[in-house]
């Protein structure tokens, strides 16, 4: 993910919103964030672009406060899920100290998969109270509250930075 930060010589870029690439905003601090897309998705997903940025800033919130690198897959993981979920999670940069939460709405599944590092800090148990949680909210139909409490859970589950 980009960011608007400056380098070491005191200047800070001015950045056109218009000529970001499709998936890239500006948040309201000037950071520039973008969505990586797995494979071509739906443009009019369940999310509105203030909602996006609510998730982005959960995620980057999480991943600062435990040292962890926390992301979401939201959509199909095909018949063997937790399979799937695994693969994408490796495929995370900084896989071991990663931790990612896959909701499949159509076939009501949710895998949350962490990193050979990341499961030290966040044991099973935590997971599971964590997508309890989220399973609740999106009975609901809160998507993204679901996602969010769930984030806040997992953080708070792995702890500060170490």
């Amino acid at each position: 993910m980009a960011t608007g930060e400056h380098g070491g010589h005191g200047a800070v870029a001015t950045i056109d919103p218009d000529s970001l690439p499709e998936g890239t905003v500006v948040t309201g601090s000037g950071r520039v964030s973008a969505a990586v897309v797995f494979h071509e998705v739906d443009r009019t997903g369940p999310f509105t672009t203030p909602q996006l940025s609510r998730l982005d800033e959960a995620l980057t919130l999480a991943s600062r406060e435990t040292g962890l690198l926390f992301a979401i897959y939201l959509g199909d993981l095909g018949e063997k899920t937790e399979i799937r979920a695994a693969e994408l999670q490796a495929s995370l940069e900084r896989a071991p100290e990663s931790v990612l939460v896959a909701v499949s709405p159509g076939q009501r599944v949710v895998e949350v998969i962490t990193g050979s590092e990341a499961k030290l800090r966040l044991p099973d148990r935590g997971a599971k109270l964590a997508v309890m949680s989220m399973v609740a909210s999106f009975k609901e139909s809160d998507l993204l509250g679901g996602l969010l409490s769930g984030l806040r859970m997992l953080a708070d589950q792995a702890g500060p930075r170490r």
